[in-house]
């Protein structure tokens, strides 16, 4: 048996961590020898540990399994005590090693709170930084959006194995990811589904493969302040974005930045924070931080090879007047357009397939994202 052999091992049980296996290899000369003499070889599911069947199913889904014991091993994860035994990485494991920002956030986000997370990490990208995000709906979701918008490089950390992917409704941004020359990531052996427990130690990874971790919008009581607590005590950036004082969805943002957390108003402002601090945890791992250039965007075009808007009907140009980015529900079009809710809600229809408003959870209708 070899160490990363014996640390997937490891990892198959649910009874000691890297500070324990730690402990065990100094005192059995390696972390092979450290598994020979391991008493508790009972898998988590039940039954004896077999790592070989890990490595098998690792093949058939093409997922790469990294452990501290390869070098592909992140060095700014593999720097924190309670590092994972192993990473389950589908896509470019290198990914993981590159300058990094966390864009994290609640999964009910607001109009405005997706529209910052997708710009702040499309400016990030292009400057050459890799987003990471936990894959979640709302704003993990946009950050890795924006990221792949600008052609740059995300990361997603799942809350599950990869083989139970969760949630179900990202898994083409998944994919996307992947394609792309970004990687997901997970610590969990294959079948292990999400729940309460997986996620605080998903948010760990985020906070770990980061420079900084930015909070985008958030409720007071969420998930976001385990993770941006998180970053706090290994010593990353924490920062956060401002939001309405009256809304609830920007009060853990707003207690973040009464508590000393950086304010963010752009991707310029994190980049500001932060890249004093990338030559100092460069490795050979991650190649040097360089700006994208915007050039590789879609090139513009002029007025006369723009194709024209499509024609909105006066009706719907009724609706149009009624909105903003931050959206308005449709009961509320019924109210201000005094037009039957069916009539709104076929003409709120037609106005998205013509890519002239957009649709938010709480049957809420806004326009387009400003370029």
């Amino acid at each position: 048996m070899t160490d990363r052999e014996a640390y997937v091992a490891f990892n198959l049980t649910e009874k000691i961590g890297a500070v324990g296996v730690a402990q065990l290899a100094a005192e059995a000369g390696g972390v092979a020898a450290a598994w020979e003499r391991y008493p508790n070889r009972t898998a988590r599911a039940g039954g004896d540990v077999d790592w070989r069947r890990e490595f098998s199913l690792a093949k058939k889904f093409g997922v790469a399994i990294v452990t501290p014991a390869d070098p592909a091993y992140p060095p700014r994860l593999k720097d924190v005590p309670s590092h994972p035994l192993a990473l389950y990485v589908k896509g470019d494991a290198a990914a993981l090693a590159r300058p990094g920002v966390a864009l994290v956030g609640t999964r009910r986000a607001t109009p405005y709170g997706l529209d910052q997370a997708f710009k702040i990490a499309e400016g990030l990208a292009e400057m050459g930084w890799s987003v990471v995000s936990g894959l979640a709906l709302g704003i993990d979701a946009e950050a890795h959006r924006g990221a792949l918008a600008a052609l740059g490089t995300t990361v997603g950390v799942l809350g599950s194995a990869l083989d139970r992917f969760y949630p179900e409704e990202n898994r083409a941004l998944a994919r996307e990811i992947v394609q792309k020359g970004g990687a997901v990531v997970s610590e969990f052996p294959f079948g292990r589904d999400a729940d309460q427990t997986t996620f605080p130690q998903r948010n760990r990874i985020v906070a770990a493969l980061a420079q900084g971790v930015v909070a985008v919008e958030a409720p007071f009581k969420s998930g976001t302040l385990i993770t941006t607590s998180i970053a706090a005590d290994l010593g990353r950036t924490v920062m956060a974005v401002p939001g309405r004082v009256d809304s609830r969805s920007s009060q853990g943002c707003l207690a973040l930045l009464r508590d000393g957390a950086r304010l963010v108003r752009s991707a310029a402002d994190v980049d500001g924070e932060l890249r004093a601090l990338v030559p100092a945890q460069e490795t050979r791992d991650a190649p040097p931080l360089k700006k994208k250039p915007r050039a590789a965007k879609l090139p513009r075009t002029s007025a006369a090879d723009t194709p024209p808007s499509p024609a909105v009907s006066v009706e719907e140009a009724m609706i149009l007047r009624e909105l903003d980015a931050e959206g308005v529900t449709l009961d509320e079009l019924v109210r201000r357009t005094k037009l039957p809710a069916a009539k709104v809600n076929a003409l709120s229809l037609s106005l998205r397939l013509k890519a002239r408003v957009r649709f938010f959870p709480g049957n809420r209708v806004a326009l387009p994202r400003s370029p």
